[in-house]
């Protein structure tokens, strides 16, 4: 075997070694605002098209218009677009803009956007003007046949439009060289299919407006329109781009593939909400002031539980426009992470043995006054309009958990559900201690309810105040938790953009907001008051549907059996999960409420099976591939060292007891063996794989492909990994060619 040379001219690990120096010699970056010139009220929405540019630009009819628009979900008049577009090309152009683009998100779970310049040329005179039509504001035509259609449509059918969503306001975009206009869209097929996220949602706000309107009609409230508002959490990591260009499988799946648990983790607990790193806090700062100006309302910022994570957190904002600024929000936070030398990783799980990611999904719905309907108020088990949107919600996890369930499936999110603050693949509701007293009661028939109300903190410190206590704890291992005025959704992954889940949440909010309207709308034809039949309701219906409840660790095994015996599905991987989005009972439920034709839902699950498959492929060609020739090299060096080593020991000193070298080339050897015999058979299972992949489709192949994957792709990927983890803590450190945990954890 030719021998590759010392550490020192090794070209792996010298690249680890350039890495870390690199790392170590990093400095913050300042930031392109000036707080101390500029304050935050001065920039926040100044590269937005909103409501105050709006008011400012448009003629007052046309401006009112859009408001109707926004606020009570009027369609926009097609004649007044030119109008409109016309104020947004002055606006932006007297910013800097060259360019627009309809900004829209198709289903591959990212943005995507063609540019076009407002030129329009003059063939005779030689002549360009600046142009931009009402027409060019409604609607575009991008290629759709590159783009996935779940067999919607087939690849040589490529016409597709963007239509505009004046409910989300137009922004501009900053890049090093000037501003682009981009104009939020939905995106459609020929046929008029939705291709993108933001369609169902949008047509999820609708149906859910409609139903809660109704439902509040029978107790009085004469709202027109209620809005879902979502507050979007997110996590990420930070790592030194210099540890991340020498990691290929970072590079290339947004995850370490390889890498030994490092000596210190977070098992000390002393990163959570720990002082920010300089470096880290410039990056920070800086992305916060291109947010600010994008209008998105970032509020938190800090440390998370694991080494090198973070978490940002923004104000309620509508479905829609929350979902839209979470995708600027990640797509800002990549762009300004390399400009600080470092890289934003989204993965929910970079590094295994620390804290994987989510998106929080703080979900409420609000009534056209801004009154929030799950704000319980001092006396909840009085507020009956607080009580029968709760059922409704209770009911509805309680019927379409499993729908929710997969909302949120995919290959990275099945590395992080089930621990380290990661909720299980189970669906259930956390009340809290006071909550779940009323809701009992109620099921009782209880009227009066005593308990916690009044309790107030101590600190047992003279000249600290007492505070007021909150009705229960929070409860940080459950998927679906309310805590205070919402529910929180922790098991979205922070990937993803929170579209789709809150599109399933909304309709399956929906249809349990008919079924509870509907029933009482009986109870009064039938001659019952409005207090009494709605008393009826609630009971009956957290009577059948308490089974969803649970208040303890959802970690805990007793809280897996117990889920078990009340009936309750335990989803854990994708191919699993997504099935059911083809069950003849959810196909209804999406098609009823006009959220999804069949055939749209049905693309959607086979998008999902298809991209589990394509990333978990893309993962076992890196394994195999960095296994095969990065790792397995250098261990083989090192097994040549310490051979070298024995018999040299063995000819200078006659005798001597060899047998603690000989024991370490023996591990050493049998490990090699077996990472060998480990990628030969994950070789041999990806080229199966790649040949069902051509084989001829049928119905069930993409599942069947997807359980293929999850059944045998993966524990292969795993033995290798194991293996390769194992040699990292035995082969020499300056061998070592990749970036280690120790180091891309805690150099930043």
């Amino acid at each position: 075997m030719v021998r590759r040379g010392s550490a020192s001219n090794n070209g792996a690990a010298s690249g680890r070694g350039d890495a870390l120096k690199t790392a170590q010699q990093r400095q913050p970056v300042q930031t392109t605002v000036d707080y101390t010139q500029t304050s935050v009220s001065e920039i926040f929405g100044s590269n937005v098209f909103n409501r105050a540019t709006m008011r400012s630009l448009l003629p007052k009819n046309v401006y009112k218009a859009l408001v109707r628009c926004l606020d009570h979900g009027e369609q926009l008049d097609a004649s007044m677009a030119d109008i409109v577009a016309n104020a947004m090309k002055d606006w932006a152009i007297a910013r800097g803009a060259t360019h627009f683009t309809h900004w829209f998100q198709p289903m591959t779970g990212l943005t995507a956007e063609k540019h076009d310049a407002f030129l329009v040329f003059s063939g005779d005179e030689g002549e360009a003007n600046l142009e931009f039509s009402g027409k060019l504001l409604i609607q575009g035509e991008p290629d759709a046949s590159s783009f996935p259609s779940g067999g919607i449509r087939s690849t040589f059918e490529a016409r597709g439009y963007t239509g505009w969503d004046p409910t989300s306001p137009a922004f501009l975009m900053e890049s090093t060289n000037g501003k682009t206009l981009c104009i939020p869209t939905v995106f459609c097929s020929y046929s008029g299919h939705a291709l993108d996220k933001k369609t169902p949602l949008l047509r999820s706000m609708e149906a859910i407006s409609k139903q809660a309107v109704r439902l509040l009609s029978l107790l009085g409230n004469k709202s027109r329109r209620v809005t879902c508002t979502v507050g979007a959490e997110q996590e990420y990591f930070l790592i030194d781009e210099a540890f991340y260009m020498a990691r290929p499988d970072i590079i290339n799946s947004g995850r370490a593939l390889f890498g030994a648990k490092p000596p210190k983790g977070q098992e000390m607990e002393d990163h959570y909400w720990g002082s920010i790193k300089e470096r880290v806090l410039a990056f920070m700062m800086d992305a916060e002031a291109e947010l600010y100006k994008l209008g998105v309302p970032v509020k938190t910022r800090h440390n998370e539980v694991a080494p090198a994570q973070f978490e940002v957190a923004p104000v309620f904002e509508t479905s829609n426009v929350a979902t839209d600024h979470n995708m600027l929000l990640m797509e800002v936070f990549r762009k300004i992470a390399q400009k600080h030398g470092l890289r934003c990783l989204f993965h929910e799980k970079p590094f295994s043995g620390v804290n994987g990611s989510g998106k929080h999904n703080n979900w409420s719905m609000s009534d056209e006054e801004g009154n929030n309907l799950l704000e319980p108020g001092h006396t909840p088990h009085e507020n009956q309009q607080f009580m029968l949107v709760l059922t409704s919600v209770i009911r509805a996890i309680n019927k379409y958990g499993h729908v929710l369930r997969a909302s949120i499936a995919s290959a990275g999110n099945d590395h992080r559900l089930g621990a380290n603050e990661a909720p299980p693949a189970i669906m259930s509701i956390y009340l809290g201690d006071k909550l779940t007293e009323v809701v009992e009661a109620l099921m009782s028939g209880k009227k009066e309810i005593t308990g916690r109300a009044g309790k107030k903190l101590q600190f047992g410190v003279a000249a600290l105040p007492e505070l007021p206590a909150d009705d229960s704890d929070r409860n940080r291992t459950s998927p679906f938790a309310f805590t205070g005025n919402k529910f929180e959704f922790r098991a979205v992954g922070s990937s993803q953009s929170v579209a789709w889940p809150n599109t399933v949440l909304n309709t399956i909010v929906a249809e349990s907001l008919d079924y509870v309207a509907t029933q009482i709308e009986k109870l009064i034809n039938s001659g019952t008051d409005i207090n009494t039949a709605v008393e009826k309701v609630v009971r009956e219906t957290l009577s059948e549907n308490k089974r969803i409840l649970f208040n303890g660790d959802n970690y805990s095994r007793q809280w897996h059996e117990e889920a078990e015996s009340r009936g309750l599905p335990n989803l854990k991987t994708t191919p699993e999960a997504l099935p059911c989005l083809v069950d003849a009972e959810v196909k209804d439920l999406f098609k009823r409420y006009e959220v999804l034709e069949n055939d749209e839902l049905v693309s959607r699950y086979n998008i999902n099976l298809e991209s589990y498959c394509k990333t978990v492929n893309i993962e076992s060609l890196l394994t195999a591939n960095i296994a095969r020739t990065i790792i397995l090299p250098v261990a083989f060096e090192y097994q040549q060292r310490v051979a070298q080593t024995i018999a040299t020991t063995r000819a200078a000193i006659t005798g001597i007891n060899m047998s603690t070298q000989e024991h370490l080339l023996k591990e050493l050897c049998e490990k090699i063996g077996n990472l060998q015999s480990g990628i030969d058979k994950l070789e041999s299972l990806i080229k199966e794989g790649h040949h069902d992949d051509h084989a001829e489709s049928g119905e069930g192949d993409n599942l069947n492909r997807a359980r293929f994957y999850e059944q045998k792709i993966i524990p292969a990927m795993n033995a290798v990994r194991a293996i390769s983890d194992d040699l990292e803590q035995i082969v020499d450190d300056a061998l070592w060619p990749l970036p280690k945990f120790r180091e891309m954890l805690y150099i930043y």
